[in-house]
């Protein structure tokens, strides 16, 4: 999120971030990470909802955020920063829920410091999470002005970029971006998440990103599809015909083996040529029998002379 701004308070100096300036970097980028209003994104399938003061993540992805445009020696390795969240954790500033594809994090007590730009008075707990909260109105009126490389989030899903770098672990490039940036222009951003889901549900690589979705906004385009509702139903029916098509393609595939002209001759007829050929290995067995014993009885009549 590069736009609008947080609210920081003098008591972070006080604070354990404080003394750690790579902690205190991660915590700042879970502040700017958060939803300033509940938003809702497909993800492998499936629309995640996220509330105020909640993001999605992974280790994967948080390791290239924190270390962008950082020099190699200088990175923090994801296994680092995950523990360090887990610090914050234990600290009650942020609690965290995971599945085996994604985490849900959420700043605590979000709400409460968000609805205020007062001070906190010293009564109030000294949690680090009191320390920020997002200005909303300000941020309301920056994303209706930023007409850039993505919408202003009137629907509240996620930036294409961002569920790129979710689902792939790298950040678009530039020729990428600017494709994200002409899409936008022309359609809603749900349904350039669900295009970038589709390509990546069929095995695209990130390379090959920007002519798949052209060829599925242009399939859209073509056929009226103007809403989520009706590409979600387009990709089902796609989807179905593709598995139609296949088991039919697999019907008309199957081997068939050529039967033999007298396989299906009658049984009687077989059965004759079987005693035909009996008869005639027997007449030969016969004949053999008696050449031998002619051959003996020369041998014997040969000897007796």
């Amino acid at each position: 999120m590069d736009i609008g701004y947080i609210k920081l308070y003098r008591k972070v100096t006080s604070s354990f971030v404080w003394t750690n300036s790579n902690m205190l970097k991660l915590w700042i980028l879970c502040l700017t990470k958060a939803s300033h209003k509940g938003s809702r994104f497909i993800f492998n399938g499936q629309e995640i909802v996220v509330s105020s003061g909640q993001f999605v993540t992974g280790r994967a992805v948080i390791e290239k955020e924190f270390n962008e445009g950082v020099t190699r020696d200088q990175q923090i390795v994801g296994r680092t920063l995950w523990r360090w969240l887990k610090k914050f954790e234990s600290e009650q500033m942020l609690s965290i829920k995971s599945t085996t594809k994604y985490s849900v994090i959420t700043i605590n007590k979000w709400d409460e410091y968000q609805s205020s730009d007062q001070q906190l008075s010293n009564g109030r707990p000294s949690s680090v999470q009191q320390l920020s909260t997002y200005k909303n109105e300000k941020n309301e009126k920056n994303e209706i002005n930023n007409n850039n490389n993505n919408r202003a989030q009137d629907n509240g899903e996620v930036y294409p970029a961002e569920l790129i770098q979710q689902l792939y672990h790298q950040f678009p490039t530039g020729i990428l971006q600017g494709a994200l940036a002409d899409w936008l222009q022309e359609w809603p951003r749900e349904m350039i998440n669900f295009a970038i889901q589709i390509s990546y549900d069929y095995g695209k690589e990130l390379g090959s990103l920007k002519p798949y979705i052209n060829a599925i906004l242009k399939r859209w385009k073509d056929s009226g599809i103007l809403t989520l509702e009706q590409a979600i139903a387009a990709n089902e029916k796609f989807k179905n015909h593709q598995t139609a098509k296949s088991n039919d393609f697999k019907k008309k595939t199957v081997r068939r083996e050529t039967l033999p002209s007298w396989f299906d001759k009658p049984k009687e007829e077989d059965e004759e040529k079987e005693i035909q050929l009996n008869s005639d290995i027997e007449a030969r067995f016969q004949k053999y029998l008696d050449q031998k014993a002619e051959r003996e009885k020369a041998e014997k009549e040969k000897e007796g002379e």
